[in-house]
């Protein structure tokens, strides 16, 4: 009898098990498609109002995080060809031209500049000179001379020196947030200064935080391999080479470092299909911020041709799978880690709080989405 059962129970699983092994990125169950989630979660994203991490009353300035699921919700509305919600996306945005302008971050560090690429894309899909202008002005800013009164440590000073923007500070994360804002300048311009910069300092991190495993370290300082900032890198290394073009005496040495965190993910993603709060710790809980930013890095691995269909795919698949099964009734994202800074304290980076509807999560939902129906 119990022998029984456990062949009818593996029978019923049969059919998941196939399915989440499948290396299909096309057909999905009714309710999880990345069209049915993304308006979900782009929907979700237009009803929240301004954030901010300290919760100011109002917000300040725009948090990276907001900007970053702006630019997802935008690229998922492209890709979806959904005009209605683009036209959400953009009276958001038009206060920033009047009333809200004071929220524009000032270009002060990675996080700040990153805002940038919701304007450049808002160029991107309408054409409006106005946002290219507000888009490129600040991609301009992070190359040029900081202004007098601005704080910059002597090692932002000596990266400048030698040609990289004074942002540099050598924390993974920045490798979404500058990468995406010159890439983003790059499109919509064509001027490939800004997709040259980009990718000479996309080298200098890589040279300097990719380990022998393929994953990298939070910062030099900081020997753990986070999952968001492994993410935030995984991201950033698949938009930039999406638009790097094949002369570019940088692309090899990029492709090269996208290609090893690719393999080495292969190697620690848990039966869910998700990746841990710290990637190599077997007891580390699961994350879903950077779940959807490593499945984000596959799919347009494999829709480039850069990345093996049926040895990546199916891993994209299941990550897919996993990461929407973390989506509550309120097109919410559960289990993300709050905002982090850099600590050498392992400790620190475990017990970190696990929080529900935090953009990190939204944001990388969509980009997926988005990605897997382009």
């Amino acid at each position: 009898m119990k022998k029984n059962i456990v062949i009818l129970g593996l029978l019923f699983a049969l059919p998941y098990i196939v399915f989440s092994q499948s290396a299909d990125l096309k057909k999905w169950p009714k309710g999880i498609s990345p069209e049915e989630v993304g308006r979900r979660v782009a929907a979700r994203f237009v009803a929240t109002p301004h954030t901010n991490f300290n919760k100011p009353s109002p917000p300040r300035v725009i948090t990276y995080a907001e900007s970053c699921a702006w630019y997802g919700a935008l690229k998922f509305a492209k890709a979806s060809a959904n005009s209605s919600l683009k036209n959400e996306l953009i009276k958001r945005f038009d206060p920033m031209f009047a009333l809200e302008a004071g929220m524009i971050p000032p270009v002060t560090n990675v996080d700040y500049a990153v805002f940038g690429s919701v304007p450049l894309q808002l160029f991107i899909q309408t054409g409006d000179k106005r946002y290219k202008e507000m888009g490129q002005a600040i991609a301009d800013k992070q190359w040029a001379t900081p202004d007098s009164g601005v704080k910059v440590t002597p090692a932002q000073q000596a990266a400048f020196k030698n040609g990289y923007t004074w942002h540099t500070r050598m924390w993974i994360d920045d490798m979404f947030m500058v990468t995406t804002l010159q890439a983003q300048a790059y499109r919509a311009t064509k001027d490939e200064k800004y997709i040259n910069r980009a990718a000479r300092e996309m080298v200098l991190y890589l040279d300097s935080l990719q380990k022998p495993n393929g994953l990298f370290y939070h910062a030099p300082d900081v020997p753990f391999f986070w999952a968001r900032g492994n993410g935030w890198m995984a991201a950033g290394m698949a938009e930039m080479l999406t638009s790097l073009p094949a002369n570019n005496p940088d692309r090899p040495r990029i492709m090269k470092g996208y290609e090893t965190m690719m393999s080495a993910l292969l190697a620690y993603q848990a039966p869910s299909g998700m990746w841990r709060q710290l990637i190599d710790e077997p007891k580390s809980w699961e994350e879903s911020s950077s779940t959807g930013m490593f499945a984000y890095a596959m799919v347009v691995g494999v829709k480039k041709g850069w990345l093996d269909k049926e040895k990546y795919a199916p891993a994209a698949r299941k990550a897919w799978l996993g990461l929407v099964s973390y989506l509550d009734e309120n097109a919410d994202v559960k289990e993300v880690c709050e905002g982090t800074n850099k600590k050498n304290d392992k400790q620190y980076y475990l017990d970190r709080k696990r929080v529900v509807g935090d953009m990190h999560g939204q944001v990388p939902i969509l980009w997926t989405a988005a990605a897997l129906i382009e």
